[in-house]
């Protein structure tokens, strides 16, 4: 019986193992660096389907101060443990688990922009995973050399970095400022805070992709 409190947090920390929300995050990054960039991308967008869903559906009943930890936990996370990264793949399992952050904490207020943030995360994921295959590239200083050979390429790879970090104007912005206006519209400004300066850490190491 889902309404009872005990099975419905037993049930969302499974579903918060599968997807990789902190604290159960640890399996995340070391399984995406040791798998090749195609099933890397699988397991970095298709997987998260089946596991949201659920989420969405058992939204209304589930725990909203266990929601909010386990999102403002995995936004801190992800921005922090991607900062020392130098492996491309580990970095977009970190970038993924902040992503992943974003979505579990709206999910209880509208899922619709669950819905709308993951599906960008998908088409953002996969544009950089087919870049980084595209490009040969595992480590920031294979990228680095990518420059002369392929400018356009390297180019394009980096907005699309960008834009998963979350830049005006590009388009990982948008679900990112929704979210943050409907937190402060169900008066949780103080959430809306920390979320909006744990996105400057994926930002920052963004950035630093960019210019390395």
């Amino acid at each position: 019986h889902m309404s009872h409190p005990a099975s419905t947090i037993m049930i969302t920390t499974a579903l918060a193992m599968k997807v990789g929300l902190a604290p159960m995050h640890f399996w995340m990054p070391p399984v995406l660096q040791g798998l090749d960039l195609t099933t890397g991308l699988i397991m970095a967008t298709w997987q998260k389907l089946a596991p949201f869903a659920l989420l969405i559906q058992m939204a209304p009943t589930m725990h909203p101060t266990l929601l909010t930890t386990l999102g403002l936990l995995s936004t801190i996370i992800g921005g922090w443990g991607g900062l020392n990264q130098t492996q491309l793949r580990k970095m977009l399992a970190y970038s993924s688990i902040a992503h992943l952050g974003w979505m579990i904490i709206v999910i209880q207020f509208m899922p619709q922009l669950t819905i709308l943030t993951l599906s960008i995360y998908i088409i953002m994921t996969s544009a950089a995973f087919l870049t980084f295959k595209l490009l040969l590239s595992t480590k920031i200083n294979t990228l680095a050399l990518t420059w002369s050979k392929a400018p356009i390429m390297t180019t394009t790879t980096a907005l699309i970095l960008l834009s998963l970090g979350g830049l005006p104007p590009l388009t990982g912005f948008m679900p990112k400022w929704l979210i943050l206006q409907e937190l402060t519209k169900q008066n949780l400004p103080l959430t809306a805070t920390i979320l909006a300066l744990s996105a400057l850490l994926s930002l920052y190491f963004y950035l630093r992709l960019c210019y390395a």
